[in-house]
């Protein structure tokens, strides 16, 4: 399965070998990696070299090292979605992407998603969006102290529209950027239900175009909707 490590470059190899084994499906999730001798002698590196190469498989959430009698290097059974997801939440932590930064790219992926799920919504998917605005409903009945409910149900809608397009990329990024921007919303966009309202409608604006197919009409909609609400939050921040 390995080979030794190119002596030019030895510690960044056995970091691509491993990484290749698992991605190529020759080590599979919850597979044991060979012990740390073998793996020595293979790649024909010292234990410190291999222990870095480790350290480094781990940090990308690809490997698991487990302590023990019974322990060592273990492919992780699950994606590293939520690894990315951390990272997004260390640079708005950081202030590293700005909330001027996620509404550009906020704007033009939505608008993308909702126009692709126009095109490709089956008569199950609308029966699915059709739910969720029923249940936001209930939300928006109950005002004000109805907004962090909706806000879940939202997010759960534009998920939606990105699981109907079928493709993993807008499902990914959607679902990242979604279980991040919560922190803006709380600091920014405060309960109101003048905006829950608007909030409201736009979905239910978004299903019915879906609905009919209308690609640039909701394309042009769903930006709308994200530039609205970026505005309401960039005017509270400057407050």
């Amino acid at each position: 399965m390995f080979r030794a490590a190119r002596q030019n470059r030895i510690f960044q190899d056995v970091v691509d070998q491993i990484q290749e084994a698992i991605l190529g499906g020759t080590l599979k999730p919850g597979d044991m990696l060979p012990p740390e001798r073998e793996l020595k002698e293979t790649f024909a590196i010292s234990r410190g070299t291999l222990r870095e190469a480790l350290r480094v498989l781990e940090q990308k959430g690809l490997i698991e090292i487990r302590l023990g009698v019974n322990g060592g290097a273990v492919v992780k059974a699950e994606d590293t979605a939520g690894q990315f997801s951390d990272s997004l939440d260390l640079l708005i932590r950081f202030q590293k992407i700005s909330l001027l930064h996620l509404a550009e790219f906020r704007e033009g992926v939505e608008g993308t998603v909702a126009a692709v799920a126009a095109e490709r919504a089956s008569q199950e998917d609308i029966v699915k969006l059709e739910a969720l605005l029923e249940e936001a409903r209930g939300y928006v009945e109950q005002g004000a102290s109805g907004w962090h409910d909706f806000l879940t149900v939202d997010q759960q809608f534009h998920q939606e529209l990105a699981s109907i397009t079928g493709n993993p990329i807008y499902i990914f990024v959607n679902k990242m950027v979604h279980d991040n921007i919560q922190r803006y919303y709380d600091d920014f966009l405060p309960p109101d239900e003048v905006r829950l309202n608007e909030n409201f409608k736009d979905l239910c604006n978004i299903v019915e175009l879906v609905k009919q197919g209308q690609v640039a009409d909701v394309r042009v909609l769903a930006q709308k909707h994200v530039r609205r609400f970026n505005e309401y939050m960039m005017g509270h921040k400057h407050l």
